[in-house]
């Protein structure tokens, strides 16, 4: 979400004089941090580790270490919440995360669940344990809106199909010659759908010239439901017809 979050002791006091100085204040109506959970898992999963998200990404700051001492330190929630909320509206500008990548009422529910679960031990449970782990219809035209949507994959990937342009990782445009490739199939599997089906859940397993391990999250066998992964393969696989 920032370059470098810092401790809650440093930050809130620049926060203040910046929301002081605009006139407004930072306020906390009832948030929903299931929805919370669902919009960090499309828009910040791929960037910033979180335990409870079974997010891994390396881009932007590990959350659970960037507030890990705020927790010893008996630091409320709120104020947490009250952070995150704030830098997803004025993120580092020396940074990659733009601002305003959820607003409004989707800004503080983000805020809530990562105010809720960062530095804590232990899994999510009920409500949240489903919240990105949905069965779902396996086709195409779902498997797309996961693409992208709770997925996150477009902010990646290049793929003309979803009208995507990430750069991060591979154009998966190329994706069928990609899998054909001997050292590919010997490790993902010999047809496209198992290579895709790998390469959603075991990206490390094989990692194209180019490209280095590390970036995409290795979890999303955990973070989406075997139909969601199904539905992903469905619809990759069509756009390679």
């Amino acid at each position: 979400m920032v370059k470098s979050l810092g401790r809650i002791s440093t930050l809130m006091a620049v926060a203040v004089i910046a929301v002081t100085v605009g006139g407004c204040s930072i306020k906390h109506p009832t948030a929903n941090v299931v929805m919370g959970k669902k919009l960090f898992a499309t828009n910040c999963a791929s960037c910033h580790t979180l335990s409870h998200a079974n997010s891994t990404g390396t881009v932007g700051p590990n959350l659970d270490d960037a507030f890990r001492q705020d927790r010893v330190d008996g630091v409320k929630s709120t104020s947490i919440q009250g952070l995150v909320d704030y830098w997803i509206q004025f993120p580092n500008t020396q940074g990659v995360m733009p601002a305003m990548l959820v607003k409004g009422q989707d800004a503080q529910n983000v805020a809530a669940y990562v105010a809720l679960v960062a530095a804590r031990p232990g899994q999510d449970t009920g409500a949240l344990a489903a919240a990105v782990a949905a069965k779902v219809n396996p086709t195409p035209a779902v498997g797309k809106q996961i693409f992208t949507g709770v997925g996150g994959c477009g902010s990646c990937h290049t793929l003309s199909a979803a009208g995507t342009t990430g750069t991060v990782g591979p154009n998966l445009n190329t994706l069928k010659a990609a899998c054909a490739t001997p050292a590919s199939q010997q490790a993902r599997g010999a047809t496209l759908e198992k290579c895709i089906e790998t390469a959603i859940t075991d990206p490390y397993k094989y990692i194209p010239a180019g490209y280095k391990s590390g970036i995409m999250p290795n979890t999303f066998g955990k973070t989406l439901s075997p139909s969601q992964i199904q539905a992903l393969v469905a619809f990759l696989s069509s756009t390679q017809q």
